[in-house]
């Protein structure tokens, strides 16, 4: 989901969309880019989508110099098969154009979270796990705000169309390759309201050069404990240490 939506440091860390994160920084030129990864957790929006396990990722990223820009990203997960579904992966497929407006960068586009075969539809009480939002971000100097909306049911949950995920984050140049990202985001869940809840992050990110990046992200959230829970009661939303290593080329 998330965007590791999603992302290029602390994607990894966070499980959330990490080409979509890559892609929101503006490159001069047009360019084709890969990336592969692994973390220790695979976090979006503070919840773990791999049963509280480690992951493996990648994806591909075109961004033209134009400001448009189109990629797709792959995650195994877990939690479509602990909810009764049946896929162990996550696809997310975006498409979205960046700019500027005097000191103010803006990122505004179209994502598709998708769960082939996930067959939740036919589990009771769940809708279908495919999600589709649409989201704008700005951003001034090293903050940026980033408010996503869904227009369609929510990760399988029933009559959520219009639910919504609001985040604020900072990315500071620590200097040596070093970066530091304080993250809070809050997501809404319409029509289930106990299911909506605040989450949190500090992720300390290090360029290793040569394509190879890797992060540390200190991850908590405000979630429901009896309801975010693994089949064997877990909390998924627990607060807890996530490790991420990145290779793009």
């Amino acid at each position: 989901m998330k965007k590791i939506l999603v992302p290029t440091l602390i994607a990894l860390a966070l499980g959330g969309v990490s080409g979509l994160t890559q892609a929101q920084t503006a490159a001069p030129e047009s360019s084709l880019s890969y990336n592969v990864g692994a973390t220790t957790d695979y976090r979006y929006r503070g919840i773990s989508q791999s049963r509280l396990q480690p992951a493996v990722q990648g994806g591909i990223d075109y961004a033209d110099k134009s400001g448009f820009y189109v990629g797709a990203w792959g995650s195994s997960i877990k939690w479509v098969k602990d909810a009764g579904g049946d896929t162990n992966m996550e696809l997310d497929l975006y498409a979205g154009y960046k700019g500027a407006v005097g000191d103010v960068a803006y990122d505004v586009g179209f994502l598709r979270y998708q769960y082939s075969g996930n067959k939740l539809s036919q589990v009771p009480d769940f809708a279908n796990a495919n999600t589709n939002e649409i989201y704008a971000a700005g951003t001034m100097g090293p903050v940026t705000l980033k408010y996503s909306h869904a227009i369609s049911n929510i990760f399988s949950f029933i009559d959520s169309k219009n639910s919504y995920y609001v985040d604020l984050s900072g990315t500071f140049d620590l200097g040596n390759g070093l970066s530091l990202v304080p993250h809070v985001g809050y997501q809404s869940i319409k029509n289930s309201s106990n299911w909506s809840y605040t989450d949190y992050s500090l992720t300390l990110g290090k360029d290793l050069g040569n394509g190879l990046s890797a992060t540390a992200a200190l991850v908590a959230t405000d979630a429901d404990k009896t309801l975010y829970v693994t089949p064997a009661g877990k909390f998924t939303g627990k607060t807890g240490v996530v490790v991420g290593l990145k290779y793009a080329f």
